[in-house]
């Protein structure tokens, strides 16, 4: 058996925790569940992040850099209606592909929400910063035209709440959209 260098171990770990927190949340998610999918044990889970929470914050920066990446490659070289054509269609696939995408989104800004409530608003802080590197990504993807960047993004989060609450691609709530961003059941 070939033995995983720390820096492996630890991708290992942030690959399992986008898993594990996107099914069960931040506050539902033990680390030893994360620690059990990966194969080590807690105590070595801790010398790799120092908390939880850092678990958590690694996991929400891989999934947003992810999804920036898949907007980014999506719309290289292309403008305007062309890039949010491209990136909606590219989005569409990772989350129909990868539905644990969709819900770590949706698990990071609970979490976010959840420690602003109580006062921690140092938490969102990092999070906050790469989801204005997607917000800028796409932006300037659609010609930095505030308007079409806000728009995508905006029908982009209303697709995330419907997929997430399960609404399946005939019910009405879907009319007014191009059936194109829909997504597979």
């Amino acid at each position: 058996m070939v033995r995983m260098s720390a820096e492996e171990r630890r991708e290992s770990v942030i690959r399992a925790a986008m898993v594990e927190f996107a099914r069960g949340g931040y506050k539902g998610t033990s680390t030893e569940v994360i620690a059990k999918r990966v194969g080590v044990s807690q105590p070595y889970l801790f010398r790799l992040f120092p908390s939880k929470q850092a678990i958590f914050l690694a996991a929400s920066l891989r999934c947003s850099q992810e999804i920036t990446e898949v907007f980014r490659r999506a719309s290289e070289g292309l403008e305007a209606e062309e890039a949010a054509l491209a990136m909606g269609e590219a989005y569409r696939a990772l989350i129909a592909d990868d539905p644990d995408k969709l819900l770590m989104q949706m698990q990071m800004y609970v979490a976010v929400a959840s420690a602003e409530a109580s006062g921690d608003r140092e938490f969102g802080e990092a999070l906050r910063a790469a989801w204005m590197e997607m917000y800028d990504t796409v932006s300037l993807a659609l010609g930095a035209d505030i308007d079409e960047g806000t728009t995508f993004l905006a029908y982009g989060m209303l697709i995330n709440v419907l997929v997430s609450l399960g609404y399946r691609p005939d019910h009405r709530v879907w009319n007014g959209f191009d059936h194109s961003v829909q997504l597979s059941e």
